[in-house]
């Protein structure tokens, strides 16, 4: 159920995290665990999904406060870099 963030269908007050690029090559990157369900309210900072890249087992956070409004690709995914991973809408006042 990957998302190309250009086709989201995010608004103005949305924000679309990707997977960044995390050096491992040709290596697989793979949506581990969600620590947050959608829906959920969450703070700048928050750890939200966990990805296992080279052996290695890295948190990301969430880039905005406001909501998780959708997952974007199940956990035992693999995905790439610049790949759509969750989808958030900003809390009153927090957008960019």
């Amino acid at each position: 159920m990957d998302v190309d963030p250009a086709s989201a269908g995010t608004s103005p007050a949305e924000h679309v995290m990707v997977v960044p690029d995390l050096g491992v090559g040709d290596g697989q990157v793979l949506v581990s665990l969600w620590l947050v369900p959608e829906g959920a309210a969450v703070s700048e900072g928050d750890r939200i999904v966990e990805l296992v890249a080279g052996g290695a087992t890295l948190d990301l956070e969430a880039p905005v406060s406001g909501w998780l409004v959708h997952q974007c690709v199940d956990e035992d995914t693999v995905v790439a870099p610049g790949d759509a991973l969750a989808a958030f809408r900003f809390a009153a006042g927090a957008a960019p």
